[in-house]
């Protein structure tokens, strides 16, 4: 899956690079490692990639949704988002867990890191200390679209989607048209 997002966001950008690029995101979450390709190929391209949570995004897709573009990460109202330090598990070895342990101790940081650049981003100074982002995942955090809002997950709450560019001037004709009088 991570690969057909990842090769549609390259496709897209090389299409048309200053295009803004829309991301609807409704999941789980899933692997750190193929959430990983997704996220820094969007960091990666020169479109910018605006972020929509409809219905949920939660683990990784979490990390997607606040990844968006800065002041174009949104969320529908009934949504919900959840945050967490990443999960695994494994068995074997003394020595293979403990290189597994030190491996998703690595992940946890790198995500932590994440979560801070675009939370501290969205607020537009320092708020939060790496400290307090890995305290803000220790456990499972679910989050409202307000609460994502006043964390710095989302940038805003749409409840209708915006007119575009095309449909504005499309209805400025339309009235201009319809005010315009008609001489015989």
């Amino acid at each position: 899956m991570s690969a057909s997002i990842v090769s549609q966001l390259l496709w897209l950008e090389s299409d048309t690079p200053d295009k803004p690029i829309t991301m609807y995101i409704n999941s789980p979450g899933g692997s750190v490692t193929s959430g990983m390709a997704i996220y820094d190929t969007m960091t990666y391209i020169k479109s910018p990639v605006s972020t929509v949570c409809v219905g949920g995004a939660a683990s990784m897709a979490a990390i997607l949704l606040a990844g968006g573009e800065a002041g174009k990460r949104f969320s529908l109202p009934h949504s919900s988002i959840m945050i967490h330090q990443p999960l695994g598990g494994t068995r074997g070895q003394a020595s293979d867990i403990m290189i597994y342990a030190n491996q998703i101790q690595k992940t946890r940081e790198q995500s932590n890191r994440i979560m801070q650049y675009h939370l501290n981003k969205a607020k537009g100074h320092e708020k939060y200390s790496l400290e307090e982002i890995n305290d803000l995942m220790e456990r499972d955090k679910y989050l409202s679209p307000e609460e994502a809002l006043e964390l710095g997950v989302i940038d805003e709450i749409l409840t209708k989607r915006p007119e575009s560019e095309q449909e504005k001037k499309e209805k400025e004709e339309k009235q201009g048209g319809a005010d315009t009088p008609q001489t015989s």
